[in-house]
């Protein structure tokens, strides 16, 4: 079934939503590769990564074909996505950054991404009137347990308020930006995913610029040549590609879902982690990722299915 505003069938919006799950959970392994040999810090990647993607996304929006004009979208609707958009990408990637600084990689990021689909649970149950149902609340518990195995399995890291505080501003950045999104996609209006995320980065790079060069704009190095080519993919791959794919699939699955859905970033990052970085692979790491694909694959075929009753619904004469 497509989304009647946003023209999109529930199975592609799925899909683009995993896709750019994945996608993102390559950004830590090339941001490790990147920190290894290089002295850049992360909120000067996070700069040169929305920088990177502006570029990229600007050029796709100057050679893609021309399309049919989209409906038109009012003044105010349309400050409403770039300011919200924009302000919720830095305001998570930034705050996460420097929680992961102040409490470790692992709280920061349990927290971050455990406190995500709480808030966009009940942000969405409040502002939209979207029900989880039990299948959906189960799926959420579930996905929320995984994450908490994968992530603190190996070792529970050192808990500091002022870092989880951050990581609670971090989530909710995401939750916005996904309720935003979602809020904006249910009556359509004329939103482009790839101008939204060119938008969110523009007002990010500028969001962050101040913060990243008192860091160091530019990355001392005996691999520059390395250094550049894993800019350019996290620039490509986990960002131009992923938060365009994501802005798009987060118009039409209800919000309660991207947020579980999107849980497979620390899965792609663990498996990568295993793969790649030969870090070792344990117990915590297995069941973790278990538990989150089970709730992720629940949640898409309970929101499929969702979709499949309301288009039979829709189908039968008043």
């Amino acid at each position: 079934m497509s989304n009647p505003a946003a023209g999109l069938p529930v199975g592609r919006s799925l899909f683009y939503l995993i896709v750019a799950g994945v996608a993102w959970g390559t950004a830590g392994a090339a941001a490790s590769l990147i920190f290894r040999v290089s002295d850049l810090g992360p909120l000067a990647l996070s700069f040169w990564r929305c920088v990177g993607g502006l570029v990229l996304l600007l050029a796709a929006l100057v050679l893609r074909p021309r399309r049919t004009p989209a409906p038109a979208e009012s003044r105010r609707r349309r400050l409403l996505r770039i300011l919200g958009t924009g302000v919720g990408v830095t305001v998570f990637q930034s705050a996460y950054f420097a929680a992961v600084e102040a409490t470790g990689l692992a709280v920061g990021t349990v927290v971050t991404l455990g406190a995500g689909p709480v808030l966009i649970a009940v942000g969405a149950r409040l502002t939209m009137g979207e029900r989880l149902g039990g299948g959906g609340l189960a799926a959420v518990v579930g996905a929320l347990a995984g994450l908490a195995v994968l992530v603190l399995g190996g070792d529970g890291g050192t808990v500091r308020p002022a870092g989880v505080a951050l990581a609670l501003l971090s989530a909710a950045g995401y939750a916005g930006i996904t309720l935003l999104t979602r809020w904006l996609g249910r009556d359509g209006g004329g939103s482009d995913a790839l101008a939204t995320s060119a938008w969110a980065f523009g007002i990010g790079a500028l969001g962050l610029l101040p913060m990243a060069a008192a860091e160091g704009l530019v990355p001392h190095t005996a691999d520059a040549a390395q250094v550049v080519w894993l800019l350019v993919y996290v620039a490509a791959v986990p960002t131009a590609l992923a938060y365009a794919l994501y802005f798009a699939g987060a118009a039409v699955v209800r919000a309660a879902t991207v947020s579980v859905i999107m849980l497979l970033e620390p899965v792609s990052a663990a498996v990568i982690a295993v793969a790649v970085l030969r870090e070792q692979l344990t117990a915590a790491t297995v069941v973790g990722t278990l538990l989150l694909l089970t709730a992720v694959a629940g949640l898409a075929v309970a929101e499929t299915r969702s979709a499949s009753n309301a288009r039979r619904r829709a189908a039968v004469p008043a």
